[in-house]
Protein backbone atom coordinates (compact mmCIF):
# COMPACT_ATOMS: atom_id res chain seq x y z
CA UNK A 1 0.00 0.00 0.00
CA UNK A 2 0.90 3.51 -0.65
CA UNK A 3 -0.30 6.28 1.34
CA UNK A 4 0.37 10.27 0.44
CA UNK A 5 0.34 11.77 4.47
CA UNK A 6 -0.02 15.81 4.37
CA UNK A 7 0.95 18.04 7.37
CA UNK A 8 3.81 15.72 7.37
CA UNK A 9 6.20 17.37 8.88
CA UNK A 10 4.33 18.46 12.26
CA UNK A 11 4.67 16.28 15.58
CA UNK A 12 1.61 13.81 14.47
CA UNK A 13 2.45 13.57 10.76
CA UNK A 14 5.96 12.52 11.64
CA UNK A 15 4.34 10.13 13.94
CA UNK A 16 2.17 9.19 11.26
CA UNK A 17 4.76 8.84 8.66
CA UNK A 18 7.24 6.54 11.25
CA UNK A 19 5.17 4.03 12.28
CA UNK A 20 3.51 3.54 8.55
CA UNK A 21 7.20 2.83 7.15
CA UNK A 22 7.47 0.23 10.20
CA UNK A 23 4.61 -1.65 9.41
CA UNK A 24 6.10 -1.50 5.58
CA UNK A 25 3.60 1.04 4.13
CA UNK A 26 5.09 3.06 1.19
CA UNK A 27 4.60 6.85 2.07
CA UNK A 28 4.91 10.12 0.26
CA UNK A 29 5.05 12.99 3.23
CA UNK A 30 3.86 16.05 1.66
CA UNK A 31 5.56 18.92 3.20
CA UNK A 32 6.21 22.76 2.64
CA UNK A 33 9.27 22.09 3.81
CA UNK A 34 11.10 18.95 2.80
CA UNK A 35 14.39 19.91 3.40
CA UNK A 36 13.54 20.08 6.90
CA UNK A 37 11.84 16.35 7.09
CA UNK A 38 13.97 14.78 9.80
CA UNK A 39 14.71 11.34 8.51
CA UNK A 40 14.33 8.91 5.20
CA UNK A 41 13.99 5.47 4.53
CA UNK A 42 13.93 3.08 0.98
CA UNK A 43 10.00 3.49 1.61
CA UNK A 44 9.85 7.19 1.47
CA UNK A 45 9.21 10.08 -0.99
CA UNK A 46 9.71 13.37 0.35
CA UNK A 47 7.64 16.01 -1.75
CA UNK A 48 7.45 19.68 -1.57
CA UNK A 49 3.14 20.36 -1.19
CA UNK A 50 1.30 23.31 -0.55
CA UNK A 51 -2.49 22.41 0.41
CA UNK A 52 -2.88 26.01 -1.03
CA UNK A 53 -1.19 25.16 -4.44
CA UNK A 54 -3.21 22.47 -6.12
CA UNK A 55 -0.84 21.61 -8.36
CA UNK A 56 1.62 20.33 -5.81
CA UNK A 57 -1.11 18.35 -3.86
CA UNK A 58 -2.30 16.42 -7.39
CA UNK A 59 1.30 15.60 -7.71
CA UNK A 60 1.62 14.28 -4.13
CA UNK A 61 -2.06 12.37 -4.17
CA UNK A 62 -1.12 10.76 -7.56
CA UNK A 63 -0.31 6.64 -7.64
CA UNK A 64 -1.60 6.80 -3.91
CA UNK A 65 -4.38 4.29 -2.53
CA UNK A 66 -5.25 6.41 0.14
CA UNK A 67 -5.00 10.17 1.93
CA UNK A 68 -4.28 10.76 5.13
CA UNK A 69 -4.29 14.85 6.76
CA UNK A 70 -1.93 15.69 10.04
CA UNK A 71 -2.74 18.98 9.15
CA UNK A 72 -2.82 21.35 11.99
CA UNK A 73 -1.72 25.24 12.23
CA UNK A 74 -1.68 27.29 15.45
CA UNK A 75 -4.86 29.53 17.03
CA UNK A 76 -4.65 32.62 15.81
CA UNK A 77 -7.25 36.13 16.26
CA UNK A 78 -7.29 36.09 11.71
CA UNK A 79 -9.44 33.58 10.15
CA UNK A 80 -8.19 29.99 9.14
CA UNK A 81 -8.72 28.12 6.07
CA UNK A 82 -5.72 25.96 5.82
CA UNK A 83 -8.68 23.15 7.20
CA UNK A 84 -11.04 23.80 4.50
CA UNK A 85 -8.56 24.63 1.85
CA UNK A 86 -6.47 22.02 2.18
CA UNK A 87 -9.20 19.24 2.17
CA UNK A 88 -10.97 20.88 -1.00
CA UNK A 89 -7.49 20.54 -2.88
CA UNK A 90 -7.18 17.33 -1.58
CA UNK A 91 -11.34 16.00 -2.94
CA UNK A 92 -9.80 17.57 -5.81
CA UNK A 93 -6.66 15.73 -6.62
CA UNK A 94 -8.77 12.32 -5.09
CA UNK A 95 -11.19 12.73 -7.78
CA UNK A 96 -8.65 13.48 -10.41
CA UNK A 97 -6.55 10.13 -9.54
CA UNK A 98 -9.22 8.28 -8.49
CA UNK A 99 -8.03 7.84 -5.01
CA UNK A 100 -11.46 6.85 -2.73
CA UNK A 101 -10.17 7.20 1.12
CA UNK A 102 -9.46 10.11 3.10
CA UNK A 103 -8.44 10.20 6.87
CA UNK A 104 -8.48 13.76 8.20
CA UNK A 105 -7.76 14.96 11.51
CA UNK A 106 -9.78 17.29 13.28
CA UNK A 107 -10.84 17.80 16.92
CA UNK A 108 -13.15 16.93 19.88
CA UNK A 109 -14.01 20.92 20.16
CA UNK A 110 -15.60 21.03 17.01
CA UNK A 111 -18.65 18.88 18.62
CA UNK A 112 -19.02 20.18 22.27
CA UNK A 113 -22.35 18.60 22.56
CA UNK A 114 -21.15 15.07 21.62
CA UNK A 115 -20.78 15.03 25.68
CA UNK A 116 -18.99 15.79 28.70
CA UNK A 117 -15.22 15.65 29.10
CA UNK A 118 -14.66 16.24 32.83
CA UNK A 119 -16.41 18.75 35.65
CA UNK A 120 -17.75 21.65 36.47
CA UNK A 121 -14.27 24.42 35.64
CA UNK A 122 -13.51 22.07 32.45
CA UNK A 123 -16.92 22.33 31.22
CA UNK A 124 -18.56 25.70 32.11
CA UNK A 125 -14.90 27.52 31.67
CA UNK A 126 -11.61 26.16 30.14
CA UNK A 127 -13.67 24.13 27.24
CA UNK A 128 -15.60 27.00 26.00
CA UNK A 129 -12.34 29.46 26.25
CA UNK A 130 -10.31 27.34 24.20
CA UNK A 131 -13.31 26.35 21.98
CA UNK A 132 -15.29 29.79 21.86
CA UNK A 133 -12.22 32.33 22.06
CA UNK A 134 -8.79 30.95 21.79
CA UNK A 135 -9.20 28.55 19.27
CA UNK A 136 -12.48 29.57 17.57
CA UNK A 137 -11.17 30.55 13.78
CA UNK A 138 -9.16 27.59 14.11
CA UNK A 139 -12.23 25.20 15.13
CA UNK A 140 -14.76 27.42 12.57
CA UNK A 141 -12.71 25.66 9.80
CA UNK A 142 -12.68 22.39 11.34
CA UNK A 143 -16.78 22.45 11.21
CA UNK A 144 -16.25 23.78 7.50
CA UNK A 145 -13.95 20.87 6.30
CA UNK A 146 -16.13 18.34 8.70
CA UNK A 147 -19.13 19.78 6.43
CA UNK A 148 -17.12 19.67 3.07
CA UNK A 149 -16.05 16.09 3.83
CA UNK A 150 -19.76 14.95 4.86
CA UNK A 151 -20.89 16.29 1.57
CA UNK A 152 -18.32 14.53 -0.87
CA UNK A 153 -18.53 11.34 -2.19
CA UNK A 154 -15.54 9.70 -0.87
CA UNK A 155 -14.88 6.51 1.74
CA UNK A 156 -13.75 9.57 4.97
CA UNK A 157 -13.01 9.36 8.31
CA UNK A 158 -12.77 12.57 10.46
CA UNK A 159 -10.27 11.94 13.55
CA UNK A 160 -11.39 13.58 16.39
CA UNK A 161 -8.57 13.59 19.46
CA UNK A 162 -8.62 15.51 22.62
CA UNK A 163 -5.97 17.55 23.69
CA UNK A 164 -2.63 16.25 22.46
CA UNK A 165 0.34 15.55 24.11
CA UNK A 166 3.89 13.62 23.10
CA UNK A 167 4.77 9.97 24.57
CA UNK A 168 6.34 7.82 23.52
CA UNK A 169 5.07 4.76 22.62
CA UNK A 170 1.16 3.84 21.30
CA UNK A 171 -0.84 2.92 24.18
CA UNK A 172 -4.45 1.39 25.44
CA UNK A 173 -6.17 4.38 24.09
CA UNK A 174 -9.67 4.31 23.04
CA UNK A 175 -11.58 5.14 20.07
CA UNK A 176 -15.35 5.71 19.33
CA UNK A 177 -17.95 7.10 17.05
CA UNK A 178 -18.29 10.66 18.17
CA UNK A 179 -17.44 10.37 21.64
CA UNK A 180 -15.42 9.43 24.47
CA UNK A 181 -14.92 10.90 28.06
CA UNK A 182 -10.92 11.02 27.93
CA UNK A 183 -10.14 14.78 28.06
CA UNK A 184 -6.58 13.97 26.49
CA UNK A 185 -5.29 11.80 23.08
CA UNK A 186 -1.52 11.14 22.54
CA UNK A 187 -0.18 12.31 19.26
CA UNK A 188 1.34 8.88 18.81
CA UNK A 189 -2.01 7.60 19.61
CA UNK A 190 -3.60 9.42 17.26
CA UNK A 191 -1.47 8.61 14.62
CA UNK A 192 -2.22 4.82 15.59
CA UNK A 193 -5.51 5.26 15.01
CA UNK A 194 -5.31 6.93 11.72
CA UNK A 195 -3.18 3.92 10.27
CA UNK A 196 -5.78 1.88 11.23
CA UNK A 197 -8.48 3.02 9.22
CA UNK A 198 -6.90 2.04 6.36
CA UNK A 199 -8.17 -1.97 7.27
CA UNK A 200 -10.97 -0.87 10.02
CA UNK A 201 -14.45 0.07 8.18
CA UNK A 202 -16.43 1.15 11.32
CA UNK A 203 -15.81 4.46 10.85
CA UNK A 204 -16.18 5.44 7.23
CA UNK A 205 -18.19 8.28 6.52
CA UNK A 206 -18.27 9.00 9.93
CA UNK A 207 -16.14 11.10 12.94
CA UNK A 208 -13.91 8.75 15.66
CA UNK A 209 -13.38 10.05 18.84
CA UNK A 210 -9.93 9.06 20.09
CA UNK A 211 -8.75 9.11 23.89
CA UNK A 212 -5.86 8.04 26.03
CA UNK A 213 -6.58 6.12 29.10
CA UNK A 214 -3.07 6.68 31.22
CA UNK A 215 -0.35 8.83 31.18
CA UNK A 216 -2.37 12.08 30.46
CA UNK A 217 -1.35 15.30 31.65
CA UNK A 218 -3.27 17.64 34.22
CA UNK A 219 -5.82 20.04 32.56
CA UNK A 220 -3.80 22.79 34.16
CA UNK A 221 -0.72 21.69 32.37
CA UNK A 222 -2.21 21.47 28.98
CA UNK A 223 -4.31 24.76 29.17
CA UNK A 224 -1.45 26.76 30.45
CA UNK A 225 1.03 24.98 27.59
CA UNK A 226 -1.51 26.19 24.95
CA UNK A 227 -2.50 29.50 26.06
CA UNK A 228 1.14 30.52 26.48
CA UNK A 229 2.95 29.00 24.08
CA UNK A 230 4.30 31.62 21.35
CA UNK A 231 3.60 30.45 17.52
CA UNK A 232 6.33 29.85 15.41
CA UNK A 233 7.42 32.68 12.79
CA UNK A 234 6.37 30.04 9.63
CA UNK A 235 3.28 28.51 11.07
CA UNK A 236 3.81 24.54 10.52
CA UNK A 237 1.39 22.81 8.60
CA UNK A 238 1.00 19.79 11.00
CA UNK A 239 -1.18 18.57 14.19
Amino acid sequence: MKIVVFGANGPTGRLVTRLALERGVSVVAATRSPRAFPFAHENLVVEHADVFDSASVSRAVGGADAVLSALGVPYSRREITTYSAGTAAMLDAMAQHKVQRLVCVSSSAVDPEAGPHGGFLFERVLQPFVAGVLGKTLYDDMKRMEAMLSESDVDWTVMRPSGLFDSEAVSDYRIAERYLPQKFTARIDLADAMLRQLDDHRFVCAAAAVGTVSGTPSVAQLMMREAFKRPPRQAPLGS
